[in-house]
């Protein structure tokens, strides 16, 4: 018997290895100093770290009571930060809902990110799994990492508050970031923007991020969808994503096709990793999905204004749909596909009953459903026109859990 052997030999060049700052590996950055802050070195101080115990690892992590809150970093110069890591205890749906972490850029008050703590690190629905992708990483489901980078002129301020009626025994943690001795005008402050709609609005698309006036890019999202049971266990995802850029008004520059679509599968929607696209949450019991998407490779830059929304549209067999319509259950038939053709039937001002369909096939209808997504963008100003994050107990009724 013989073996047909086949090889691709893949060469690197090191011209193309390069750090976060765009120099060489091997090149000296005399712009930059690296610090940590953790527990055991608060804000990074030079030369201050591991004081406590004579060196024997004497705090490593720290507490949070009920009500508190409790600070990451807290520093009065320019700087950027390259990576966070914090893992904690309690590590249930309601904890890291109940959890917000909150980011402050050049001593402003108002929060450029506040966002519930594990959607925030890329946890959807408060599903704690193991993944890793370009942004965001849980290595075996027990911690949270960020390597996003955070950019900030005259100041940072990072804190955890605990909005819960319990005590966080437990958080370790540390936020690695670099002083900078010259500031470019260029870069850009980081941002996100959380939001929950228990019930979606029919024939309403729901906001990933709403209206955002300024200059920036979009960098993303991650999207949790806990899906209506008065669907049974159809389809939720065909509505399209759209992203309006500066005069966008009615219709948007950017317009996809369907929302496993928007992650970069097809045909429904399965658990899967990828460096910019994925699903860390594909559950047909719980019905509950959770994915995302990163535009690294794909830049999507706004020079005034950005707004990304997601239809409420779903799927299934015409005869399926119309058992749930007549069952009560809250939706608006939009289109047929059948073998003879596609039928579109959707307008303001009636609503097709489907139990007197001719055509039948695949029907796609608005829904209303459980979700809730965090936007990550940066802008050119340290904070944004968008509202404040929604109440502790908004956020977090409701959670379904495996039993």
């Amino acid at each position: 018997m013989v073996f047909a052997l086949t090889a691709t030999i893949i060469f690197y060049s090191c011209n193309e290895e390069k750090n976060n700052n765009g120099n060489h590996l091997y090149e000296y950055d005399n712009n930059i100093s690296p610090r940590w802050s953790s527990p055991e070195n608060m804000n990074g101080a030079e030369a201050a770290g591991g004081k406590e115990n004579n060196t024997a690892k004497g705090h490593a992590f720290d507490s949070i009571a009920a009500g508190a809150t409790y600070k990451l970093l807290d520093i009065k110069n320019a700087g950027i930060i390259n990576r966070m890591w914090i893992t904690i205890n309690d590590r249930s749906p309601e904890m890291l809902r109940a959890l917000k972490i909150e980011m402050f850029w050049d001593g402003v008050d108002k929060p450029a990110v506040s966002v519930p703590f594990g959607d925030f690190f890329g946890v959807g629905l408060g599903q704690t799994t193991a993944f890793q992708n370009a942004l965001f990483a849980n290595a075996e489901g027990r911690s949270f990492n960020c390597f996003i980078q955070m950019p900030f002129k005259r100041g940072a301020k990072i804190q955890v508050v605990n909005e819960s009626s319990k005590t966080l025994q437990l958080i370790f943690f540390d936020v690695d970031y670099s002083t900078l001795k010259n500031w470019n005008d260029d870069y850009l402050y980081f941002h996100a923007y959380w939001q929950r709609d228990t019930a979606t609005t029919l024939a309403a698309d729901y906001e990933i991020l709403p209206q955002l006036q300024g200059k920036g890019r979009f960098l993303g999202t991650n999207i949790g969808v806990a899906a209506n049971p008065l669907y049974r266990k159809s389809w939720f995802g065909e509505g399209e994503i759209k992203i309006y850029v500066d005069a966008d008004k009615a219709y948007p520059t950017l317009n996809g096709t369907g929302t496993e679509d928007y992650i970069g599968t097809a045909w429904g929607q399965g658990k899967f990793i990828n460096n910019y696209t994925g699903c860390s949450i594909a559950d047909d019991s719980l019905l509950q999905w959770a994915f995302y998407r990163y535009h690294i490779p794909d830049p999507v830059f706004f020079k005034t204004a950005c707004r990304v929304t997601m239809q409420q549209i779903g799927g299934d067999g015409t005869d399926s749909v119309a058992a749930y319509q007549q069952e009560g259950a809250p939706l608006i038939p939009v289109t047929t596909a059948t073998e003879k053709g596609f039928y579109m039937f959707y307008t303001k001002d009636s609503i097709v009953q489907l139990a007197n369909a001719t055509h039948k096939g695949w029907t796609n209808f608005y829904r209303s459903d459980d979700v809730s997504a965090v936007a990550y963008f940066y802008l050119d100003k340290p904070t944004s026109n968008l509202k404040p994050l929604q109440g502790m107990a908004y956020r977090t009724a409701k959670l379904r859990t495996r039993k």
